[in-house]
């Protein structure tokens, strides 16, 4: 009865205790957002929200382009996000040797990347 006792104990310990942790942070990151927060959505999609309602957020991911999401979707709110794009762009413009580029002809020919791995 004992070794029953302790791997339910164990397995409480180590998983069942960090998994609702983990969903009550996330729901309180969900209930926090507001209009102006730039946010990661699950899929990847990053924006900047202009509008709430309800469970609904209004995303802006292009300028002049928004779309609806639930608030469930949103993975995490990011912090300096110009920032983090500027040094993506000047990495981009500054590595033109590795053959791989994030211009616009960067899916014109991956031959020369397949090669070089």
């Amino acid at each position: 009865m004992l070794p029953i006792v302790a791997i339910a104990v164990i397995f409480w310990l180590l998983i069942i205790r960090p998994a609702s942790r983990q969903r009550k942070a996330a729901a309180d990151l969900q209930a926090a957002l507001s209009v102006g927060d730039d946010v990661m959505l699950t899929s990847g999609i990053l924006g900047s929200i202009v509008g709430t309602d309800g469970e609904h957020l209004e995303l802006e991911i292009a300028p002049g382009v928004v779309i609806q999401v639930m608030r469930g979707a949103v993975a995490s709110v990011r912090r300096d996000v110009v920032d983090e794009v500027g040094e993506v762009e000047e990495d981009a413009a500054g590595s033109s040797d590795e053959g791989i580029s994030l211009a616009k002809d960067a899916g014109a020919s991956t031959d020369n990347t397949t090669e070089e791995r």
